[in-house]
């Protein structure tokens, strides 16, 4: 398939439509936009234009448009063209996008919506095929995105053939680039027993350890010399032999070449699973390119410590009886490498993306963890829409041939009660979107969860959890009210919503009967919990209504960076109360 191979009207349409729908959900949602009722259908009125469409709206203001029924007018009726790109321009204010940030916000949109015609182009599997489907093809298939961004694949600084040869839904095998650094300008971390060598010797292939020894013994080196760096092959090209020039012409980087393993991007763009050897670690790389509110780079500096965060959290989650029962397992950040750039380190601000330009960071893979008869598919895939509609969570329901209830419950049971738990016993959260954990599927029902990516996205809440002062860093205060939006935003409206959504507008299960057993699985938990009570008291996950956050609101802010990371909270944008669906059972 050439780059523009699936550039045409018909496929084009398609893909706006399926933006635009998810456009005016979040936009409503998050209180932006207010569509207006008109018989069975409602309108918004922008400058210059007017947009029809139908829509269910459901539990915690979710609204469900469908594509098809979307029509763009003049204020006359005369039908227009649709276009995405005129959307956002037609509602430039009530979106409060900036002249700054407009162009590259339509830039991201653009590149979204070019994702979803590549993909409509080609021979998806569908959810049925997909529900038999190895990991990484699932990997690959899924078109949603993040459920609530809907400028979700920007990837800005991507050229088109970068596009068929690292985007996760291209499926490409792809081999990464070593760089060799001496350890005075480079550091390492490893979790306690790990070293060095052990890198060497279980994340590269004997061939090429062989080949990168011969190469420094030519310069008078060795391994324990130097440290080795994996690094993205459209960052090399396209920062490091640029931007480092000076550190190459120098020696302290040394070009060591391609890798023998090939690996598969993952939805998070930056990250890597092994396919030659599926058993070794993912590996993530720095990456400068604009996607999704980051630059998405990796720090040398904040990674120091990731490795001994990741050992805490896994002990505390691994010697936890409750958690055990469950089978949650954390796939750890076992060991991380990056570059200290003299000039840059000194110069550039804490944070700066000249900071993150050459890192990387090893996590385990869920492979070697998998039972018999287990599969593993990233829990995005719940969301997941096929070609004809038809959903992946349905598709799974049917082939495990449970009721959909007693399916639903047992999800509930490994992925929202373990959050719960870690929320109320340690105060212990997460960032467990669909991307960042893993479901281990048998026969269509999800038995555990895997939780990732801990480094960069868990916190400490409670001051009375015991935090090593090394990583003292993923300790934060927040007032009690925010703290329960760990689980109510982040669990409950930025996934549940949607996965209550396709399953009722599927037919498979009502909305009610959903968030009914939500909280029975959230009351069951509690009631075998009595030492908590005070907690669950204290941080109420029943109360009539939470505050709303909106996600698209920071991006449409400020889309070169989100959140200050040193203090998310701080960043966060809010927009009222929405009704807590779980209120009514409790």
């Amino acid at each position: 398939m050439n780059a523009i191979e699936h550039l045409d009207q018909r496929t084009w349409e398609r893909a706006t439509r399926t933006l635009l729908a998810k456009a005016i959900g979040e936009f409503a949602h998050e209180r932006l936009l207010v569509p207006v009722r008109e018989g069975a259908a409602y309108s918004l009125t922008g400058s210059g234009d007017r947009y029809r469409f139908t829509a269910a709206r459901l539990r915690l203001d979710h609204w469900a448009v469908d594509p098809d029924s979307i029509r763009r007018e003049t204020p006359d009726g005369s039908p227009l063209e649709l276009d995405a790109a005129e959307f956002f321009v037609s509602f430039q204010g009530e979106l409060g996008l900036s002249e700054e940030v407009l162009p590259v916000y339509l830039e991201e949109v653009a590149s979204t919506v070019n994702r979803g015609a590549f993909q409509a182009h080609g021979d998806q599997p569908t959810s049925d095929e997909l529900v038999e489907a190895g990991f990484q093809q699932i990997e690959a298939a899924m078109t949603g995105g993040h459920p609530c961004f809907v400028a979700g694949s920007g990837r800005l600084g991507f050229t088109s053939e970068d596009y068929l040869a690292y985007a996760p839904e291209a499926g490409a095998g792809t081999r990464l680039l070593w760089v060799a650094a001496p350890r005075e300008h480079a550091v390492f971390a490893a979790a306690p027993g790990l070293d060095f060598a052990w890198l060497l010797e279980t994340q590269l292939d004997a061939d090429s350890r062989e080949y990168f020894a011969s190469m420094l013994t030519d310069r008078g080196l060795s391994f324990d010399d130097v440290f080795l760096i994996p690094v993205h092959p459209w960052q090399w090209h396209n920062k490091i032999s640029v931007t480092f020039a000076a550190e190459i012409a120098a020696g302290r980087l040394i070009l060591l070449g391609e890798g023998h393993d090939e690996y598969q991007a993952q939805q998070s763009i930056r990250t890597f699973f092994n396919r030659t050897r599926p058993g070794a670690d993912y590996v993530k790389t720095a990456l400068s390119v604009l996607n999704m509110g980051f630059m998405r780079g990796l720090s040398a500096e904040y990674m120091e410590v990731t490795p001994a965060i990741c050992e805490f959290v896994a002990d505390l989650v691994h010697g936890d009886e409750t958690l055990k029962g469950a089978g949650v397992t954390v796939l750890r950040e076992r060991a991380a490498v990056g570059y200290r750039h003299p000039v840059y380190t000194a110069s550039a601000p804490k944070g700066s993306p000249y900071r993150k330009m050459l890192a990387g960071l090893w996590r385990e893979s869920p492979v070697p963890f998998l039972a018999e008869g287990e599969r593993a598919a990233t829990m995005a895939s719940l969301l997941h829409v096929d070609a004809e509609g038809r959903s992946f969570a349905s598709a799974l329901i049917e082939r495990s041939g449970l009721d959909a209830a007693e399916w639903l419950r047992r999800y509930l049971d490994a992925y929202l009660v373990p959050l719960a738990h870690c929320f109320y016993r340690y105060g212990l959260v997460f960032m467990p979107h669909g991307e960042n954990v893993i479901l281990a599927l048998k026969d269509g029902a999800v038995e555990r969860v895997f939780l990732k990516d801990i480094g960069e996205e868990c916190a400490v809440l409670d001051e009375s959890t015991p935090v090593p002062e090394e990583i003292g860093r993923i300790r934060a205060e927040v007032p009690d009210d925010v703290r329960t939006l760990s689980i109510l935003t982040d669990v409950v409206d930025c996934f549940l919503r949607f996965l209550s959504a396709l399953l009722h507008t599927d037919g498979v299960l009502d909305e009610s009967e959903f968030w009914r057993i939500a909280a029975a699985a959230v009351k069951d938990y509690q009631a075998a919990h009595p030492e908590l009570g005070a907690e669950f008291d204290r941080f109420p996950l029943f109360a009539d209504s939470f505050t709303l956050s909106c996600l698209n609101r920071l991006q449409l802010k400020n889309n070169q960076q989100m959140v200050n990371l040193e203090n998310q909270e701080e960043s966060l944008i809010y927009a009222g109360k929405l009704d807590n669906p779980l209120a009514e059972w409790r």
